[in-house]
C-alpha cells in the first residue's frame, strides 16, 4: 500500500512540472509570436501605436501609419466586411470601433471567443496563416469553411478540432 502511494505521489508531482514547464513554453511562445508580430508589422510600416480597448482580449486596436485596424484583423488579414462575418457584427461597427467611436459590447463576446480560438490555434500552426484557412473550404467540416461554421453558430466544430489536434486524439 505505501509502495502505490509512493507510486501515486510521484506521479502528481511529475505531472505538475509537465503542466508547469507547459504553461511556461506556451507563455514564452505567446511572448515570442506577439514580439515577431510587433517587429513585422512595425518593418511594413516603419512605425505603429497600440491601444488597448477595455473588454476586448489582446492589443486592442493598433495603428499602423495612419490606419487603425483591430489586432485580431490585422493579424487575419482581413477586410472589414470579411471579418464582420466572423465576429458577426457589421462593417460598420467594426470601422466605428477602430477609429475610437463606438462602444464595442456588440463586439465583445465574438471577438473574444475567434481571439481565443486564434490562439488555441497559434499554437498548432503557423500564425500567418490562419487568416486563409478560414476562408478556405475543408474537407473535415463537410466542404464548408471554417468562417462559415462560425457564421452557423458552429464554433464548436472548430473547438473540437483544435481539441483534437492538441491531445492528438482521432477525430
Amino acid at each position: 500500500f505505501l509502495f502505490i502511494e509512493f507510486v501515486f505521489c510521484v506521479i502528481v508531482s511529475t505531472s505538475e512540472s509537465i503542466n508547469k514547464k507547459t504553461a511556461s513554453k506556451k507563455a514564452a511562445k505567446k511572448k515570442a509570436t506577439t514580439k515577431s508580430y510587433r517587429k513585422k508589422t512595425a518593418a511594413k510600416v516603419g512605425r505603429i501605436a497600440v491601444s488597448g480597448v477595455t473588454g476586448l482580449k489582446g492589443q486592442g486596436v493598433i495603428k499602423i501609419g495612419r490606419m487603425k485596424k483591430l489586432e485580431l484583423r490585422d493579424r487575419l488579414e482581413m477586410p472589414r466586411q470579411m471579418f464582420g462575418r466572423i465576429v458577426n457584427v457589421a462593417e460598420r461597427t467594426i470601422a466605428k470601433v477602430e477609429a475610437g467611436e463606438d462602444e464595442v459590447k456588440k463586439l465583445e463576446r465574438p471577438y473574444n471567443e475567434v481571439y481565443l480560438l486564434w490562439e488555441a490555434m497559434s499554437e498548432l500552426v503557423a500564425p500567418e496563416s490562419l487568416g486563409l484557412w478560414f476562408q478556405t473550404p475543408n474537407d473535415s467540416f463537410d466542404g464548408l469553411k471554417p468562417i462559415e461554421l462560425i457564421e452557423r453558430g458552429e464554433i464548436h466544430q472548430l473547438w473540437n478540432m483544435v481539441f483534437e489536434l492538441q491531445t492528438g486524439m482521432p477525430g
